[in-house]
């Protein structure tokens, strides 16, 4: 197949890019940063000759927009929705254009949808939708409107030919280097990966294997449309989270954190602590009713295979550095 991903130069398009390419799919990234054949450029906003590249292609995985790893100060929240919304526009706009439109375009989401809670898991069809909670930052709303944006941008493209999922999407754990798995476990190899505020929030996560066989089940069942939650079956609060990481990777201790000592935390790596705060508690609900069968439904199995392939990364990065430094 022919697989288009807008915005597939971050942690997941890397991922997915990866993939996808090694069983035999035709990838092309659009992106601002063209570096490869396979990649062409795009502003993210406006038509252009990067359409061309849409019309033939089988699928359509839209990855783009401004990173979450920011401080969310106005600008920034200003600039995640420009660029979640802008984007999934002008998708929509080269599917409708095209003579040959792809017959799925699955576009990236959020967990974040979901109310900050700590009561019951969120499915797709029972889940609470976030925005007015009581007790918790007021921008957390603005996350929200992020998401429920950018899903109804996908929502109301006019492309009566091609059917469109929205991604949903937990946290993607990989060993990659700079992805969310590297930094928590950055936290727990130096004895700060202890409970956070009470360590009461949920995590919600997905393994790097089971989120690209999610997204190939997605594109293969024609079935299913709509918004689609992609984490695995097992969130867990924040403290046994990080507990099972310290232990897999051999760290008995992680030092706590009060609320403030993580806003500290976070504006020292010029980050938001929505991201360590907010309760996602989320579950797959539509994929485990269309048959989807997790690889890695539990923390305690995903985090060991993660840290066995870290290390191994860690080592295969030393060996470099020795066979640089010595020629």
């Amino acid at each position: 197949m022919k697989i288009v991903l807008p915005g597939g130069t971050g942690q997941v398009g890397t991922i997915l890019d990866r993939a996808l390419s090694a069983a035999g799919h035709e990838v092309v990234v659009l992106t601002r940063r063209p570096r490869r054949p396979q990649d062409v450029a795009w502003d993210g906003a406006t038509l252009g000759p990067w359409a061309e590249a849409v019309d033939g292609a089988d699928v359509v995985v839209n990855l783009a927009g401004r990173s979450v790893s920011c401080r969310y100060t106005p600008e920034n929240l200003r600039a995640m929705m420009d660029s979640r919304v802008d984007s999934t526009r002008v998708v929509g706009e080269a599917i409708a254009a095209a003579r040959r439109p792809p017959k799925v375009w699955l576009q990236m989401s959020t967990a974040t949808v979901y109310a900050h809670r700590f009561d019951a898991a969120n499915d797709e069809t029972t889940g609470v939708v976030g925005g007015t909670e009581s007790g918790v930052p007021d921008y957390w709303a603005y996350s929200v409107e992020i998401a429920k944006n950018w899903e109804r941008t996908q929502a109301e493209a006019p492309t009566p030919d091609t059917r469109k999922v929205a991604l949903r999407a937990a946290m993607v754990m990989s060993p990659d280097r700079g992805g969310v798995f590297d930094v928590l476990l950055r936290l727990a190899r130096l004895g700060l990966g202890g409970p956070v505020a009470g360590g009461g929030q949920y995590v919600s996560w997905i393994h790097d294997e089971d989120f690209v066989r999610a997204v190939e089940f997605l594109i293969a069942r024609e079935d299913v449309a709509g918004a689609v939650n992609l984490a695995a079956p097992g969130p867990l609060p924040q403290r046994e989270f990080m507990r099972v990481l310290r232990r897999t990777w051999g760290v008995p201790v992680g030092l706590p954190a009060t609320r403030w000592m993580a806003e500290a935390g976070a504006f020292a790596l010029r980050s938001d602590t929505e991201l360590l705060l907010k309760s996602r508690r989320v579950v797959p609900g539509r994929l485990r009713d269309a048959g989807f069968a997790f690889a890695w439904p539990g923390w305690e199995g995903a985090a060991g295979d993660l840290v066995r392939r870290a290390r191994a990364l860690r080592a295969g990065s030393g060996r470099r550095r020795v066979r640089v430094s010595g020629g």
